[in-house]
């Protein structure tokens, strides 16, 4: 097993033309990380964008751990198949796995991260879990909130950011960048401790 090697994948929907819906601000967020690592994504057979370096600093200053970022290239719905894939094709425990994903149950701009439960009817969650035969993965949840007045889920996370949300956009996509790396330097409960705590 690469036991310092950590899978990164971003959730969203392949082509131009979802590329700034809600669904994906996962892959959002893996672009911002691959920018960060000074990496660029290439196809691999995995059926996934995928991009490699080191993330972060450790406490006392050395480079952080090795990192593989990728954003399949399924659509959302059947994100399993190339997750499963990739942990098999790099070696890497599902324990070593963080998945970004869009979370229609927090607040916009707000952000929580959790490892196993429930996928909260998150379809692209749901075959990661089932493709895996687990859930004990780590989930990094960046809050879009829920549609307004009747408006079908559907149509909510396939609908762009709204032009008040797209200013603060930044603002949650370098948190949840940061907190992928602060649970890659430091652990999954030093990531919670500091963007729980916003919240409340």
């Amino acid at each position: 097993m690469s036991h310092d090697l950590w899978l990164i994948v971003g959730l969203g929907n392949p082509g131009p033309q979802y590329a700034g819906n809600r669904h994906n601000v996962g892959q959002m967020v893996l672009d911002l990380l691959a920018e960060r690592t000074h990496s660029h994504f290439s196809q691999h057979k995995a059926r996934a964008g995928v991009a490699a370096g080191r993330l972060g600093l450790l406490p006392g200053g050395a480079p952080g751990p090795r990192v593989l970022l990728a954003k399949p290239a399924s659509f959302m719905n059947v994100s399993g198949g190339p997750v499963s894939a990739l942990l098999q094709y790099y070696d890497v425990a599902p324990d070593h796995l963080v998945v970004v994903h869009d979370e229609l149950d927090i607040p916009f701009g707000s952000l929580k991260a959790k490892i196993g439960g429930g996928e909260g009817g998150h379809n692209g969650l749901r075959d990661i879990s089932k493709a895996l035969g687990t859930k004990d993965y780590v989930r990094v949840r960046a809050g879009i909130g829920r549609p307004p007045g009747r408006m079908d889920v559907a149509d909510f996370v396939l609908k762009d950011f709204s032009a008040t949300e797209r200013k603060e956009l930044p603002l949650l996509l370098e948190d949840a960048a940061d907190a992928v790396e602060l649970i890659l330097t430091e652990g999954l409960l030093a990531a919670q401790q500091r963007y729980h705590s916003k919240d409340s």
